[in-house]
């Protein structure tokens, strides 16, 4: 028994650091995303399911910058992850075009929008966005 636990040990010791290290760099460094639906074109192609890297680092910091691709959790449905382009901060001053309104961003939120505006649900659809999604 000691012996069969001696030749399992060093691979079941790997499995768990693996483990751990691979949970600790999914959930505060980076994953990857799997995209699909056309609100992202042609900066991403809607034929193909795209794997995308998020990094995490400066969702904690908030360390995001205008035209920046994000990755969020839907106002709507918080088990769904959206992906879309950072179009304004807090503070800004915002123009929708729909609506024929101008509006500024609150503070703690953020405007974003699909490349492909025909096909996109985002900010215009449902506004600002809460930068903790």
């Amino acid at each position: 028994m000691a012996r069969a636990l001696a030749a399992v040990w060093p691979l079941a010791k790997g499995c768990i650091t693996g483990s751990v290290v691979g949970i600790t760099v999914a959930d505060g460094v980076a994953s990857v995303v799997t995209m699909d639906g056309a609100s992202m074109h042609p900066t991403f192609n809607p034929q193909q399911a795209e794997r995308v890297l998020v990094e995490k680092r400066c969702h904690y910091r908030y360390d995001f910058s205008r035209s920046d691709v994000i990755v969020f959790r839907s106002p709507r449905n918080h088990r769904e992850l959206m992906v879309k382009r950072l179009i304004a901060l807090p503070g800004d001053w915002i123009q929708i075009p729909e609506k024929q309104e101008i509006r500024q961003i609150p503070e703690g939120h953020c405007w974003v929008e699909g490349d492909n505006a025909a096909l996109s649900f985002d900010s215009r659809s449902y506004g600002p966005v809460p930068m903790g999604l």
